[in-house]
Formats: C-alpha cells, structure tokens, sequence
C-alpha cells in the first residue's frame, strides 16, 4: 500500500503511484509546513516557480490537517492564477483545460483539505485516474508499504520520463513538478507517460 499526504496541484510522482493504486490519502494527519499539502512547483519562463497556499496560523503545532483554514489575506489564488497562465497558456492543452482549473482561483474555500481534495477529484477525472481511497483517521503504516508523509524513511528514488515542456526551447527537462504541468503538455497522453515513470530501489541505483 502506498500512504500519501493531500496535497496541492500533487506532482508527476503522486500521479504515477494514484495511476499504479492501492493508494490511500492520509487525512487524520497533522499538518506539515513547508510541504506539498500547500505547496507545488511549476515552470515558469525563468525556470521552476513554487507556489504556496497561503493558510492561518501555519506555526500552530500538531494542527489536525483537516482543521487547517486558508489565509485570503493576501491574493495568493489572483497570483497563481497569473502564474498558471503566463506559464502555460502556450502549452498543447492549456487552452481546453483552463475553465476546469481556473474556478479554484475565483473561489474561495475555508479550508485547505476541502481545497486541495476538490482539486484532486479534478485532476483525476481530467486524466482519467482513479480517485484514491480516503482515510479519516491517521494510517499507520506496515513493513512494505511506501509512506510519502514527511519524516518517514526515504523511499525509492523517482525516475521520471522526459516529456515536451512549455519552455524546452530554452530550459532543461525538470522532472516531477505539479502534475498539471505534465497535463498541459500532453493532454489525454498524460497516463501513458506515467505508466512509463518508475521507482528505482538503492540496489538498482
């Protein structure tokens, strides 16, 4: 079983294992700062751009993830929306896409779970991978199971596969960003590149 933390905008490797299943989503656990439950990286014209969430009281200690409340106030959602557009309106299928992404950035949600999940059900539908199981309370994990929750032993590395980036004219491939960088580029074919992706064990390294 894998074990994954919610997160926003998840990345290529999230997908690859939500496509491989036997996926839960951990949502009893605390939230992390610092980390992909508000944060993702896209690329931008001067190479990778992170962009975060911004939520309240971020500092409070062994807050539940599911108590967690978006701070609007600063216009984080107007300057990711920028950032998505001036990034990737020139990729293949920004353009089709668009109007399924760009309501998460009129609206505004209380909290940062029911944020981050309503935008995985989204992203899962658009590249037809199936929704993960959802856990309520914190999943322990078992000898075999790979846990992706921060201060957990570090699992397998990530071999991603190349695919055209909206900048490869004039930067390098960057492997694992927010998976919608990889959906912009390659639209429907987006599952076959991450049937192609891979974790390698240290004895394969």
């Amino acid at each position: 079983m894998t074990i994954l933390p919610l997160a926003y905008l998840p990345s290529v490797e999230y997908f690859t294992l939500l496509r491989a299943g036997d996926c839960v989503v951990d949502l009893g656990e605390h939230f992390v700062k610092r980390s992909m439950r508000n944060r993702t990286r896209i690329l931008a014209t001067d190479g990778v751009m992170e962009l975060t969430a911004h939520v309240a009281h971020a500092n409070r200690p062994r807050q539940a993830m599911r108590d967690v409340r978006l701070d609007y106030s600063k216009r984080w959602q107007h300057q990711h929306w920028g950032a998505l557009v001036a990034s990737y309106a020139s990729s293949p299928y920004f353009e089709h896409y668009a109007p399924h992404f760009e309501p998460f950035y009129r609206r505004e949600y209380t909290f940062l779970a029911d944020y981050d999940l309503q935008l995985l059900e989204t992203l899962c539908t658009l590249a037809r991978i199936p929704f993960p199981r959802l856990s309520e309370h914190y999943v322990e994990a078992s000898p075999g199971d790979l846990d992706l929750r921060p201060r957990h032993a570090e699992g397998p590395a990530f071999v991603a596969e190349p695919y055209v980036q909206v900048f490869s004219d004039r930067e390098p491939f960057r492997a694992n960003l927010s998976f919608a960088d990889l959906l912009f580029a390659e639209g429907p074919d987006s599952s076959s590149i991450l049937a192609r992706c891979r974790h390698e064990s240290s004895c394969c390294r």
